[in-house]
């Protein structure tokens, strides 16, 4: 596994049109989301058996530190072994990074939420100490949710509606879903730039400005009829508002996990194309699949 050097996102030759976010906004919000990546695959290389979760964990912060990033909108978590598919999870408090130490061939995930001159991105890195056949194929598999939730949301089909579609899929595939353990077992959450700080404290892991961010869009979307998280629940039934969607389908078999989190576009436009597209195409697990086309 090699690190790779991270570049600042190019700009958009041709800008999409949407009312809820400029341009200029959206190439804040790649650039971030290109650094967040390009972190979890420089510490991704740098694991070795034995190192913990907890280390992980922090070799991610201060990596992402050492560029200049001091607010959050989660702080970053590394899972091993059957802790990557959340094995037995059943409160908070088991998502934070623990004393569990990494072996070959034992899977892994980081996962990582840093605000870089006020944008926030939040990824999803899957990987392995070696080789493991089991999560490659999950990862392989991942590439057909990644499609399905695209095609649907440029159908405006309702969230819960897509979210279903998922489940379905996994089903079909032989996995579990995984993203359910999440707290209200979302697949994804809105995101917003919030106002660039030197340091923001934060809150049970959470960045305060995100939190207060996400608190406003619920309180708003509650009074309008629509929520900023996305789940299998009836206050998600209606399409995706307009803004940065953080979606991460997470698939789970046998004490092996995988998923990718990436940020989804949506807009206003009637052009289906135009309508929803993934932020960025040049990513890690997008590569592997154009790799092995």
């Amino acid at each position: 596994m090699t690190s790779t050097t991270w570049a600042a996102a190019a700009p958009l030759t041709t800008p999409p049109r949407t009312s809820a976010v400029p341009a200029a906004e959206l190439d804040g919000f790649r650039e971030a989301q290109r650094l967040a990546y390009a972190c979890a695959e420089a510490v991704a290389a740098r694991l070795h058996p034995g190192v913990t979760e907890r280390e992980a964990a922090r070799m991610l912060r201060e990596w992402l530190r050492e560029r200049g990033v001091r607010d959050w909108f989660h702080l970053p978590f590394a899972w091993f072994g059957d802790r990557t598919a959340f094995t037995d999870f059943r409160i908070p408090l088991q998502f934070f990074p623990t004393g569990r130490r990494l072996e070959p061939g034992m899977p892994f995930i980081l996962d990582l939420a840093p605000v870089h001159r006020g944008f926030p991105a939040d990824v999803g890195y899957s990987g392995s100490l070696g080789l493991n056949p089991l999560q490659d194929r999950l990862m392989d598999d991942l590439q057909e949710h990644r499609e399905l939730i695209l095609r649907e949301v440029r159908e405006r089909r309702t969230l819960r509606e897509v979210y279903e579609d998922v489940d379905r899929l996994m089903v079909r595939q032989g996995y579990a879903n995984r993203h359910r353990a999440y707290p209200f077992g979302v697949i994804a959450h809105k995101v917003g730039a919030v106002r660039q700080r030197r340091w923001s404290p934060t809150l049970f892991g959470f960045g305060t400005q995100a939190l207060r961010g996400l608190a406003g869009d619920a309180l708003h979307g509650h009074r309008d009829g629509w929520s900023p998280l996305w789940s299998p629940y009836t206050f998600s039934d209606h399409p995706p508002r307009p803004g940065l969607w953080a979606v991460e389908p997470h698939l789970g078999f046998r004490g092996t996990g995988a998923k990718f989190e990436e940020l989804l576009v949506v807009t206003d436009s009637r052009d289906p194309e135009e309508s929803a597209f993934w932020l960025d195409d040049d990513l890690p697990h997008v590569r592997r699949w154009e790799a092995v086309r």
